[in-house]
């Protein structure tokens, strides 16, 4: 893998004799495994030198992939004036973080606007494909592609390339979060951890200074000294530190670069600190790849967000009419509905009443108020119905433990208007853009020759089986109803009332998560369950907004698949309703293993 700097100054580009040997161009980064993919870690005025040394070192058609953080202008601003994509013969393909509102191809085209530039963004001559990301994982050739969300006032992505069995990690534009309650890294900053894990190289944000945060707080970037923290946690082997401030001259960065060296050597720590510096390359050898997280724990991150967002909803719990002015004002901005409670009795009821997908609480409330708001959300929290995100406002870095505990995440006053907007959409976007693949049964194969033994799968549809899903889907009032069997590829309709098809892939089957389990699977609304809320039977033509699934087992004790009951709208089954489910499962198990009768 190669590694090679073409922009590293942040906010703005600062050519100055002062800035000579790290550079005075934007963020810009240029990638290559080892067979060749070229990847270009987002388009400052950097991308202008690059642009020109690709025409140059290439032969031929030139394509690529670039992935930008984010759409402020010092990561951006180089599109314009990037030569390969003037060029017919040339094919790219653009990814960045998806807007709730606005797809990146519009957003890149304002910034090309007659105003603003004499050439729009549809004239350039190179075939250029967009794509929106969400948090996730993806693949580009030969390169698996991880995207994280970091804590900027835009929506921005880290992300952390793995190639020939290396890793290299992009976390540009990113700052710190609030500390917990005990002054250790808390949960947020443990989350940005864990995406740093054991990487080779990380270039990481470290624009400020310990000594100047508190003056630059909460304007969306790291200290040199966080990044050192960070990495030291992950186990990282090298930190490029990068997006270096415009009043920043080479010396003040040498002077940085060798203070941390220095405590790390001190500190018996092998972690190499390095300051990025344009023009500067960094080459790794391949070798075997090392273990990496269960891919399946990781959602697709180029997922259309298909559910509109109009579907989903904020809970604020404030009794601070400044704050819920604010949180109304970020709310419509992003186009998602807002539910408001002034006191614990009204959350509560909101909390018993709907369900939301992320709940907002403010210690305007009082912390014995907040704390009996927390607990509700998290006891209507459940397997089927994974719990809402809680996000606290806090009055300042401290907060009381049980609190701190039960939030997900917290926001410190004082606070932008931008960056709060940008925090509710992040985990808006958390929660609804995601689709799990199930498990396998640890007994498949098993289970697998059982089902065929039993001589059942594509044959003719059945009176017997008939009878059974008209009688639950009446019982229970529902329009779809199946005899669902789940073969190794697909799940497979025995019977199937309220839907014309015969079988579906089975990565997409909800039968496949409910033979996992040994009781009825309840979905009371898919949107809200990070299971489903992207799958194509969710934001499709089917558009699955309940699932209930009870197990068909044999004697033997194998799961074939199950009784399952589907409708377009939200719903809950209580204790008699279920009952009526499992007596049909009964019914439906009874058939698979006999014969039907000669007439």
């Amino acid at each position: 893998m190669l590694v090679r700097f073409w922009g590293t100054r942040g906010s703005l580009a600062k050519p100055h004799r002062n800035a000579m040997r790290y550079g005075g161009n934007t963020s810009c980064v240029e990638v290559r495994s080892n067979a060749g993919t070229l990847v270009v870690l987002d388009c400052g005025t950097g991308a202008h030198d690059l642009g020109q040394a690709l025409v140059e070192e290439t032969d031929g058609a030139l394509g690529g992939h670039m992935l930008i953080s984010h759409t402020h202008w010092d990561h951006i601003q180089g599109i314009p004036f990037f030569t390969p994509f003037f060029s017919p013969d040339c094919s790219w393909d653009i990814y960045a973080p998806h807007n709730l509102n606005q797809s990146i191809e519009e957003t890149l085209s304002g910034q090309m606007v007659y105003t603003y530039f004499p050439v729009t963004l549809h004239s350039l001559g190179a075939t250029i494909r967009y794509h929106d990301l969400v948090e996730g994982t993806f693949q580009i050739e030969d390169m698996t592609v991880r995207t994280r969300y970091l804590n900027h006032p835009a929506l921005t992505l880290g992300y952390r390339l793995e190639v020939d069995g290396v890793a290299v990690v992009y976390a540009c534009d990113h700052e710190q979060y609030p500390r917990g309650h005990d002054e250790g890294l808390g949960a947020q900053n443990a989350r940005h951890v864990e995406f740093l894990r054991g990487a080779d190289l990380v270039i990481h944000d470290a624009q400020y200074m310990d000594a100047e945060y508190d003056e630059k707080s909460g304007w969306g970037h790291s200290t040199a000294e966080y990044a050192v923290e960070v990495c030291l946690a992950a186990g990282v082997k090298q930190l490029a530190l990068t997006h270096h401030d415009p009043l920043r001259t080479d010396d003040a960065v040498d002077e940085i670069v060798g203070n941390l060296s220095k405590k790390l050597l001190n500190d018996g720590e092998s972690l190499r600190v390095i300051g990025a510096a344009e023009g500067q390359t960094i080459r790794f050898d391949s070798r075997a790849a090392a273990a990496t997280d269960n891919d399946s724990q990781w959602f697709p991150a180029a997922v259309a967000i298909a559910p509109a967002m109009s579907e989903h909803s904020i809970l604020l719990c404030s009794a601070d009419n400044h704050i819920s002015g604010q949180v109304s004002a970020a709310a419509a901005a992003e186009g998602i509905h807002l539910d408001t409670a002034v006191d614990q009795a009204q959350a509560v009821q909101a909390i018993e009443d709907h369900s939301q997908s992320l709940v907002v609480i403010d210690e305007s409330l009082g912390h014995a108020q907040a704390l009996k708001v927390c607990r509700k959300v998290r006891e209507q929290g459940s397997r089927s119905t994974p719990q809402a995100p809680i996000v606290l406002l806090a009055n300042s870095n401290y907060t009381p433990v049980e609190l701190a505990e039960l939030c997900t995440d917290r926001i410190v006053r004082p606070f932008s208007q931008e960056y709060l907007r940008t925090r509710l959409r992040t985990w808006v976007l958390r929660t609804t853009c995601r689709w799990v693949r199930a498990r396998l049964p640890d007994n498949e194969a098993a289970r697998l020759e059982a089902l065929h033994d039993l001589n059942i799968l594509d044959t003719a549809t059945e009176e017997r089986f008939d009878r059974i899903v008209r009688s639950v889907a009446e019982a229970l009032d529902v329009p779809i109803a199946l005899v669902s069997l789940v073969d190794s590829e697909r799940q497979w309709f025995k019977a199937h009332l309220g839907l014309e098809a015969r079988e579906t892939p089975r990565d997409m089957a909800f039968c496949a998560h409910a033979i996992l389990d040994d009781d009825v699977m309840v979905v009371p609304d898919t949107f809200l369950d990070s299971r489903f809320a992207d799958n194509p039977l969710v934001t499709g033509d089917q558009r699955i907004r309940f699932y209930a699934g009870c197990p068909l087992r044999l004697p033997n004790g194998h799961v074939m698949g199950t009784l399952c009951l589907i409708d377009s709208r939200p719903r809950q089954l209580d204790g008699g309703q279920i009952s009526v489910l499992k007596e049909h499962a009964r019914m439906a198990e009874a058939e698979l293993v006999n014969k039907p009768s000669a007439d």
